[in-house]
């Protein structure tokens, strides 16, 4: 897909700045945003359990990966909770909708993390 110049490469500066961008926006979940801390700690915790309770490549990846996707759906939540409050506290029905759907996705994500990890280990304990 070609960016706004229409050119399909990215420039090396581009990617940079992209890298930047990203980058920021990691520091900014953690600063303001205690959930994505609190998953972060969890990740720091089960990541290293997932490497060393998966058999093989792919139990590996679906135990690390559901904690990642997490932190990733947590971030999107964290995105639009700062849209909406950039239009003001006051109440709105859309806006709250909003925000619980937000969390609904990472609680699902949660649940998610939970059903890997039972899925791929509870069968050896059986």
């Amino acid at each position: 897909m070609a960016d706004e110049t229409g050119h399909l490469p990215r420039r090396p500066a581009r990617i940079l700045m992209a890298t930047i961008w990203s980058l920021q926006g990691l520091r900014a979940a953690w600063l303001h945003e205690s959930s994505f801390r609190l998953e972060v700690y969890l990740l720091v915790l089960l990541g290293p359990l997932a490497l060393w309770l998966g058999d093989d490549g792919v139990e590996r990846a679906l135990l690390l990966g559901s904690c990642l996707l997490v932190l990733a759906v947590e971030l999107l939540n964290s995105a639009i909770e700062a849209v909406i409050e950039r239009y003001g506290p006051e109440h709105h029905e859309l806006a709250g909708r909003a925000k619980d759907m937000g969390s609904a996705a990472v609680f699902v994500t949660m649940l998610n993390v939970l059903l890997v990890w039972g899925l791929v280990l509870l069968p050896r304990w059986i």
